[in-house]
């Protein structure tokens, strides 16, 4: 071979050997606008920094050249100032603290707070986007601090509430004795261990998104009560903070925020008390992997995503928001986005109480095994459970040693069942104190003395838990008829073939089990074809239940927002409801305030017949007292004002409650989220153009084209129901009267007494359009709508 051969095929191999390695170098950064393929394997920690400052950076977060993450989750790390280095989010508009790949979560720092213009308008700030992979997660909530403000964080993209409250400072004077007294307040804490209650200072935690939209922050709106707004210069400094839940629960947060001087309780000012200018806030956010353009949701975690984006073998995939979520296996622990990441974990070393064995722990790939050690036998679950066997003998006599033998084991057996059935009666007294000290936790004997002078009723309704576990199928799935934030609710079918709905709450508050018992209270004592029918409830668990009449039709909201009722079902369901109310008024033997009406509470069943449900708020009223002073409760837009402010509940409450289901009913219109391009809500809106003569702009074209000379009757009552001053409305009594009236004389209107106009004076904004947004939570204040409202006359 000559020398210019040899050249010739060297270049060749040079220029061979240079396109493979383009071609690898090309495979091991993927372009960080797309995802990566599916064989792609993150770079090793020394090509991609893993730390900055003193703030680890696992994947698929990074910092560093595109394939050191996963794309839009991008770090950056600021060397740039004095001391430790800073880590930053993306293009730098937020810090951040902590990185958690466990629960998908990152807590960053914001400074300050959020600046408010003039007219109470400000944005929440941070960088966020539709198709980001970041979102603010409900671990956060609204701080306020002011006088007499109170203020709204929409949503970014449909604009709906995500959280808002009301700081007060009720007069001059409370002002003055709130500065003078400044360190009496700050060492006061309310019995939930909050600082705050109100009184200069509120918090609120942020609602759930609602069903796929991904909760991104953006207008924050605030306003003030009346002539009150001068306050600010006198009373604490006004500021808005959106903040990790139990920040602003620290003390001496609480007072830098608060404008108080650095001392705490115990006399030492901290060394790194906070400025208000300057104050680093921690932030909660949510993260997911985000493929593509934009998140969508139309999503789902096929075989393809799962093995691209969760790369470890012992990992799950699922979804949030449009985005995809990695865990690891039960059993496992570690970051799953890696190969080989989520690794076993052991439980015989784990301090975990789930872990219960007192004999000899193996562990196992995702599990472990617990047995008795050798020569011991019993209960490796409960402690000093193995005991030890006894030890034969030694004879030379054959015979001896098998009389033994058969005399050992039989005492042997003997003993194993001893020991079966004490652990068996240990269990069955265990399990007997169990239920008592449930019930005891329950609430039982407070149920009791409700029901006290009729015995008979405490024992005929309390149903056992084995009989719910056959009633329901041990609780399936598949017998989930809805639930919330609160609870779920399941169909049974009991013993004696009684369909029911069985009511079981998430979570143990004191305050649900008082509302819980105070149902059954007064659901056992009620007897009305329009009132939810109660069957008993179950104390031996420890979250109660409560078993009431299934009925099957849903609720008075869903038909009237879902498909539209006809006017003859609208005006029968309002009498029915009215004589349900006017009943617990005034026909059983303690009157009853129900204290929450909405559409949400009225059932309804397969004859469309009206059903009051949810007795959890509700109050009795003693005979010789017209009202009682409580705590507040019930719904924004259905609340009465005059409630709301004095804190005085009587039975005209419900009556308010039940003239804005008259409004509803003949709008269509949700009251807890209506608003008008001049800023009234339905209840003012319906009252001003009453007044005006202008009601066919606002009624539904169903009440228009249906309801006839009966409309402008049930409008004049509704109006007179929500009247501002108790005393000014009727008894539920007087209202049924005028409901069944107006149901057995019907006079139709002629045609063309209405006209529907496609131009609704105060019809909702292009930005508040409810039409659009079925599950809308937008939610206004119950001040707001007594200010309004009062611009009109009664």
């Amino acid at each position: 071979m000559s020398a210019e051969t040899s050249s010739a095929l060297a270049v060749m191999l040079l220029m061979i050997l240079a396109l493979q390695l383009s071609a690898a170098a090309a495979t091991d950064a993927a372009p960080p606008d797309v995802p990566p393929p599916l064989n792609w394997v993150p770079p090793p920690p020394q090509n991609c920094s893993r730390m900055c400052g003193n703030v680890s950076v696992p994947y698929p977060f990074g910092v560093g050249p595109a394939g050191c993450y996963w794309p839009g989750l991008n770090l950056t790390c600021d060397t740039s100032g004095q001391g430790v280095a800073r880590l930053l989010l993306g293009d730098g508009t937020l810090q951040v603290a902590e990185i958690f790949i466990g629960n998908s979560t990152v807590r960053v720092i914001r400074t300050g707070d959020i600046k408010v213009d003039a007219a109470g308008n400000g944005m929440f700030g941070g960088g966020f986007s539709n198709d980001g992979p970041y979102t603010l997660s409900p671990a956060n909530e609204l701080i306020v601090v002011g006088c007499n403000v109170y203020a709204i964080l929409h949503e970014k993209q449909e604009n709906m509430t995500m959280s808002g409250c009301a700081s007060f400072c009720p007069n001059q004077i409370l002002v003055s004795f709130f500065i003078e007294m400044g360190s009496h307040f700050r060492r006061q804490r309310s019995p939930d261990s909050k600082y705050c209650d109100n009184m200069g200072c509120c918090q609120a935690p942020l609602f759930p998104s609602v069903g796929d939209i991904p909760p991104l922050p953006g207008h924050l709106q605030l306003q003030w009560f009346g002539s009150s707004r001068m306050m600010d210069d006198e009373g604490p400094p006004r500021s808005v903070l959106v903040a990790e839940e139990g920040w602003f629960d620290q003390e001496y947060i609480y007072n830098g925020v608060m404008g108080f001087d650095g001392i705490t309780t115990d006399g030492v000012p901290p060394p790194d008390y906070p400025k208000k200018e300057a104050m680093a806030v921690p932030v909660v956010l949510d993260w997911a992997i985000v493929v593509g353009q934009e998140r969508t949701t139309r999503l789902e975690c096929t075989g393809e995503e799962a093995r691209n984006i969760c790369k470890s073998s012992k990992s799950v995939c699922t979804t949030s928001f449009g985005g995809y979520i990695c865990t690891c296996e039960d059993g496992y622990e570690g970051n799953p986005y890696l190969p080989d990441g989520c690794q076993d974990t052991n439980e015989c070393e784990s301090s975990s109480e789930d872990i219960q064995c007192y004999g000899e722990c193996t562990n196992t790939q995702g599990s472990f095994e617990c047995r008795c050690p050798l020569g011991t036998s019993g209960n490796h679950t409960l402690p000093n459970g193995c005991v030890e066997l006894p030890k034969p003998a030694k004879t030379r006599n054959t015979g001896l040693a098998i009389g033994i033998g058969l005399g050992s084991g039989a005492a042997g057996i003997l003993f194993i069942l001893s020991v079966f059935f004490i652990i068996q009666k240990f269990n069955h007294e265990k399990a007997r104190k169990l239920r008592r000290k449930f019930f005891e936790l329950n609430r039982g004997q407070l149920l009791q003395q409700l029901v006290s002078q009729r015995a008979d009723i405490a024992e005929r309704m309390i149903i056992s838990l084995d009989e719910l576990e056959k009633a329901t199928n041990n609780f399936d799935k598949s017998r989930e008829l809805g639930g919330g934030g609160h609870g779920t609710v399941y169909k049974g079918i009991l013993s004696d073939l009684h369909v029911v709905a069985i009511k079981k709450p998430k979570m143990v508050v004191q305050k649900e089990i008082d509302e819980f018992i105070n149902e059954v209270a007064i659901l056992s004592q009620v007897n009305h074809r329009n009132v939810v029918k109660l069957y008993g409830c179950c104390l031996e668990t420890e979250v109660p239940m409560l078993v009431y009449e299934f009925v099957s039709n849903g609720t008075l909201y869903d038909h009237l927002y879902g498909a539209s009722l006809s006017w003859n079902n609208r005006l029968r369901i309002a009498n029915e409801t009215a004589k349900s109310l006017a009943y617990l008024h005034s026909a059983v033997s303690i009157p009853i305030i129900h204290r929450d009406i909405k559409s949400v509470n009225i059932l309804l069943d397969d004859t469309l017949t009206a059903k009051v449900a949810d007795f959890g708020a509700s109050r009795y009223i003693p005979m010789e007292k017209s009202g009682v002073t409580t705590m507040v409760q019930g719904t924004v837009g259905y609340l009465d004002p005059m409630y709301f402010y004095t804190s005085r509940l009587t039975e005209k409450s419900d009556v308010y409650s039940f003239g804005v289901i008259l409004v509803e009913l003949l709008t269509r219109k949700k009251p807890f989220s209506y608003m008008s391009p001049e800023g009234d809500s339905l209840v003012a809106c319906f009252v001003a153009l009453f007044a005006e003569g202008n009601l066919m702009h606002i009624l539904d074209p169903c009440v228009i084209e249906e309801g006839g000379s009966e409309v402008e009757k049930v409008a004049m009552l509704a109006v007179t129901c929500v009247q501002l001053k108790a005393e000014d409305r009727p008894t539920m009594r007087q209202v049924e009267m005028t409901l069944e009236g107006l149901q057995t004389a019907k006079e139709h209107v002629p045609h063309g007494q209405f006209e529907y106009s496609e131009v609704a004076i105060c019809s909702p904004s292009t930005n508040y359009d409810e039409s659009n947004k079925e599950d809308s939570t937008q939610q206004y204040s119950i001040e707001e709508d007594c200010i309004l409202s009062a611009r009109y006359p009664r």
